[in-house]
């Protein structure tokens, strides 16, 4: 039991080494969530800071209701990007642990 419970201990650290080296890797990523057909695009980074926002103003002819719902769908267009980019590079990490179903890292 003792080797068993140093063995996972050992797993978790160098998981935990891996998942801190993805999550800078992430600082780095960008992803840009657009809208309308491109008429609003968010740039975000993959700590979610929002970088950019271009709007193309020729194609919202003034309709400020539909700017703000473009910039809404634009926004979650972009943070389901990172969660996709977040997944691709943080999901192998804990697959050598035989977690139990449904447990969620990081604590």
């Amino acid at each position: 039991m003792k080797g068993t419970l140093g063995n996972m201990m050992q797993q978790v650290q160098k998981m935990q080494e891996q998942m801190q080296e993805a999550q800078a890797e992430m600082v780095n990523k960008e992803v840009t969530g657009t809208a309308g057909g491109d008429i609003v695009k968010i740039t975000m980074n993959g700590q979610q800071q929002v970088k950019a926002i271009k709007i193309d103003h020729d194609l919202i002819d003034g309709d400020h209701e539909m700017m703000e719902d473009l910039l809404v769908a634009a926004f979650n267009d972009a943070l389901n990007k990172i969660a996709e980019l977040q997944k691709d590079n943080l999901g192998g990490l804990t697959a050598g642990l035989n977690l139990p179903p449904g447990f969620k890292m990081p604590f």
